[in-house]
């Protein structure tokens, strides 16, 4: 199924399984994807970030990984996945595992991970993969 993500500001991303299918304007996309459900979202769509420092605290390693999913991101550091059950629970979520940081894009036939932020900074949805994993109500 083809989900067409869009913000207040940032255009629209077309999101077909895991890959991003098309990334411009909410017109461009809308034209090249007739009929695709369309997600709209306030404030700024944008590629998801990465968590580049230790990981919040939780009572398991499911909670820690879907609090840095909440924070916009879809990637954390080798460094800071510290047990083979941290390890598992990102794996099962779809969060990357990096070894170093890296420039994040949106773009075409890459992997689906994106973000929508407000004014404030806080994370109001998070795509990982091209599931939706968080919403703020």
């Amino acid at each position: 199924m083809l989900t067409i993500h869009t913000a207040d500001e940032g255009g629209a991303v077309a999101v077909e399984g895991a890959r991003v299918a098309g990334v411009g304007t909410l017109a461009e996309i809308q034209a090249r994807f007739p009929g695709a459900r369309v997600r709209s979202w306030p404030g700024v769509l944008g590629p998801a970030r990465i968590h580049e420092g230790p990981l919040p605290d939780a009572p398991s390693p499911r909670e820690r990984i879907h609090a840095v999913l909440k924070t916009g991101a879809t990637a954390v550091l080798a460094e800071h996945v510290d047990s083979p059950e941290l390890r598992a629970a990102a794996q099962r979520n779809g969060v990357v595992i990096l070894a170093a940081p890296r420039p994040t894009v949106l773009a075409d036939l890459g992997r689906a991970d994106l973000a929508v932020f407000d004014e404030a900074g806080t994370c109001i949805a998070t795509v990982c993969a091209g599931r939706l994993v968080h919403r703020r109500r």
